[in-house]
């Protein structure tokens, strides 16, 4: 089966909503990083372990969402995960032209519903749900070899310490006992 998710991505230096057109992705946060917009605005640019090179410029909308759930210290936010999803509602200039929104976080005790400022005087819910701190090993990683690809490709794919640790621990000790 061809991988046609990679065929179709805008040839871009950031993430774009025609990404998550075809369905929402859940990315690891590698770092984050300040810049100036054109308007000379701060922002933020969230670099994502799954897309070296093409950060999530994220809008104030959900930089708020992620502030409420991990606080407004990034230095905390490398190693989560956020679920990002194709938003066709989206407004610019009265227009909708869609965007991308945070719609599940990792390290959350309990799923939230944020309402904030869409324009001057009118506000929108944005519910945000939990994601699970690991991704659970997947049904067909059974053998050691599997588990030691699994753990490579996990490795090579933004998986935190904690979570190699726990594919180490639920690993066979041998392929005999698989």
């Amino acid at each position: 089966m061809a991988d046609i998710r990679a065929a179709i991505q805008p040839r871009s230096d950031q993430l774009n909503y025609e990404d998550f057109l075809s369905g929402p992705a859940v990315l690891t946060i590698e770092r984050t990083e300040d810049y100036r917009d054109e308007k000379g605005q701060p922002r933020v640019a969230i670099h994502m372990v799954e897309y070296p090179g093409r950060p999530f410029k994220a809008s104030k909308t959900n930089v708020k969402l992620l502030a409420i759930a991990w606080g407004e210290d990034d230095t905390d936010w490398p190693g989560r995960r956020v679920q990002l999803s194709a938003d066709p509602t989206v407004t610019y200039g009265g227009k909708a032209v869609g965007g991308i929104c945070v719609t599940a976080l990792s390290h959350l005790p309990q799923r939230f519903t944020a309402k904030l400022s869409v324009a001057r005087g009118k506000k929108k819910d944005f519910p945000v749900e939990i994601l699970p701190d690991m991704p659970p090993i997947p049904e067909d990683v059974q053998t050691l070899a599997q588990y030691q690809d699994y753990y490579r490709h996990r490795a090579q794919n933004g998986a935190t310490p904690e979570e190699l640790a726990m594919i180490q621990q639920n690993a066979p000790t041998n392929e005999e006992t698989a």
